[in-house]
């Protein structure tokens, strides 16, 4: 089973995540932020892994980061070597007035380029600059090149969302496992 779990405490948070690639899309999580709980589900629900997180932070932009941090650093654990997985994933996703694409390579190199085109401070009570940390922060994690923007849209809140799950899509294909591969999707024999 493709699970993995990650407890990390600092001064300033105490982060519990635990993920199953192989899941329902289930989502259990508690971080003190309601925009951020949102994310997670959607993120959980579009892309079938079920995940389980908690935070406690000091302030929310540390519990947003650490969250990132942590939930990136068990999804690259459960991914292991790599082995048989599809490696890529694209998608586009529309909410409402918004539509988002996401691109993902799995390929241990962290990367990213994030354009969401929010407008304003803040959705809900998240700080616009922390909605795209969290996205830069769970790419390094994850040890990924992730690519998500936002080509158009009137509601901040609605861009976010297609984002969130523009990248849940990519990341259900490139999590999913191909009967026809071998060893590492890789030309190199090697990721």
């Amino acid at each position: 089973m493709r699970k993995e779990e990650v407890y990390r405490k600092t001064k300033e948070t105490e982060v519990k995540v635990k993920v199953n690639l192989d899941g329902e899309g289930k989502a259990n999580v508690s971080t003190s932020v309601p925009f951020l709980d949102h994310m997670l589900t959607s993120l959980a629900t579009h892309s079938l892994i079920d995940i389980d997180a908690s935070v406690k932070g000091d302030l929310v932009h540390h519990s947003v980061e650490d969250l990132a941090l942590g939930l990136g650093e068990a999804l690259n654990k459960a991914l292991g070597g790599r082995e048989g997985i599809t490696r890529f994933g694209n998608s586009a996703a529309p909410m409402d007035c918004s539509l988002a694409f996401a691109a993902v390579d799995l390929v241990k190199r962290p990367y990213f380029k994030i354009d969401l085109k929010l407008r304003g401070k803040k959705i809900e009570d998240m700080q616009t600059e922390d909605i795209n940390h969290f996205f830069e922060s769970l790419s390094t994690a994850l040890q990924a090149n992730v690519h998500i923007f936002v080509e158009y849209g009137s509601n901040d809140h609605h861009k976010a969302e297609a984002a969130v799950k523009a990248l849940a899509l990519s990341l259900r294909q490139a999590i999913a496992t191909d009967p026809r591969r071998k060893g590492v999707p890789s030309s190199k024999g090697v990721i």
